[in-house]
Formats: structure tokens, C-alpha cells, sequence
């Protein structure tokens, strides 16, 4: 396995005659907040950026930098499943709901989709691969999950905004030991995933003690 990712998955592909490849993955499984975001890329490539790799190993000035080189020379979307989607379907199930709506948002129909991670969306109906530390290890799934993580950081920090006190504009909903404090102090915002258990465990808590 190659340090930084490439764009062999993608020219493999290619070869068996599936031209237009899309990467796909998504960001948000583990906050106690938010959407779970996904997004899909069909990358250009005679214009693939330089430094493409997993958006965590990226600094936040890289990653805004590449993510507007990537909106500016790929095919693209963004999207997400919300908090009641989350509570109603199960977290995995919701982070296969927005990589769905990404691809069916994009331009051009895929004819093959590598998504990261080792399940497929059970809704895919084109020809996929899952591929384990995928955002490691192709660009296209590189590209998507900076892309995902730039959109969805900026919306918890437009929801930090609105509800002060939680720290979303640091810790994107993720439980830090600041966003769990909060929640006991300041109780459970419409914005929470009350089927994640630090967030039941209080609401549970208050219908005992209010009993």
C-alpha cells in the first residue's frame, strides 16, 4: 500500500472500460450532533490537484486550499442525511444515505464508485468497490473527504452560532470533554442525535428524575 493516495483504483477501472469514476465518503459517523455528510468526485485527470490525501492528515489551510481546487476542475457533491434520518435509520445506514444522494447529485453518471470504508451502500446499483482507509489510498476518495469535511465543519460552525456554549466551531460535534460538559449543563439541542447514547443517557435521565 502506497503512503499517499493514487490514482491506480481509478485507472484499473478505467482499463475494464468504466470511464468516469467517482470516490465517495463521508464525514460526521462519530459527533453526537449534526448531519452525517458525504460527498462524491469524479476527478478531471489532466487537472488532478497536487497533495491530495485523507482530510484528517491535511492541515485546515491545505484543506481549503485543495478543496477549492478541487469545486474548481472535478464534478462534485455534497450532501447529507439529518438527525431524525440518523435516529430513525442507524448511523451507517444514514452515512450510506448521503453517499447515495452525493452521487445521484452529481453531473455525470458514474460508471464505477469507490467508497471508502468495507460496505457498499446497499441502494448502489452501478459497479463499486469498498476500499478499507480508502481516503489513503485513492484521489478520488481523497478529494471527496476533504470536500465533506470542509462543508460539514462549516455548518456546525453556522450551528455553534446559534447555540452557544457547546464548542461545535472546535469539536464539529464530536464528544470532547467540553461538548459533554456542556450537554450536562446546558441539556440536549434539536440538533442532537438522541440515539447516540451520551445524548439518550440524558434525556432518559431527565424523564426519571421529572418522574
Amino acid at each position: 500500500m502506497s503512503e499517499k493516495p493514487d490514482y491506480s483504483f481509478e485507472l484499473a477501472a478505467q482499463m475494464r472500460g468504466l470511464m468516469h469514476v467517482a470516490g465517495v465518503d463521508e464525514v460526521g459517523r462519530g459527533p453526537l450532533c449534526g448531519p452525517v455528510t458525504a460527498a462524491a468526485v469524479i476527478l478531471n485527470p489532466a487537472h488532478i490537484p497536487e497533495g491530495l490525501n485523507d482530510s484528517k492528515k491535511l492541515t485546515a489551510a491545505r484543506r481549503r486550499v485543495l478543496a477549492a481546487e478541487i469545486m474548481a476542475s472535478a464534478d462534485y457533491c455534497v450532501a447529507h442525511a439529518s438527525v431524525e434520518e440518523i435516529d430513525a435509520l442507524n448511523i451507517l445506514q444514514a452515512s450510506h444515505l448521503a453517499m447515495c444522494r452525493a452521487l445521484a447529485g452529481l453531473k455525470t453518471v458514474p460508471d464505477h464508485v469507490l467508497v471508502d470504508g468495507n460496505r457498499l451502500p446497499k441502494a448502489l446499483t452501478i459497479s463499486a468497490e469498498a476500499l478499507v482507509k480508502g481516503d489513503g489510498r485513492s484521489v478520488s476518495i481523497a478529494a471527496a473527504s476533504i470536500l465533506a469535511k470542509e462543508v460539514r465543519d462549516a455548518l456546525m460552525v453556522d450551528l455553534a452560532q446559534q447555540h452557544p456554549g457547546y464548542g461545535w466551531e472546535r469539536n464539529a460535534g464530536y464528544p470532547t470533554k467540553d461538548h459533554l460538559a456542556a450537554l450536562l449543563n446546558l441539556g440536549v439541542t434539536p440538533h442532537h442525535r438522541r440515539s447516540f447514547k451520551p445524548v439518550h443517557n440524558i434525556l432518559y435521565q431527565d424523564v426519571s428524575v421529572s418522574d
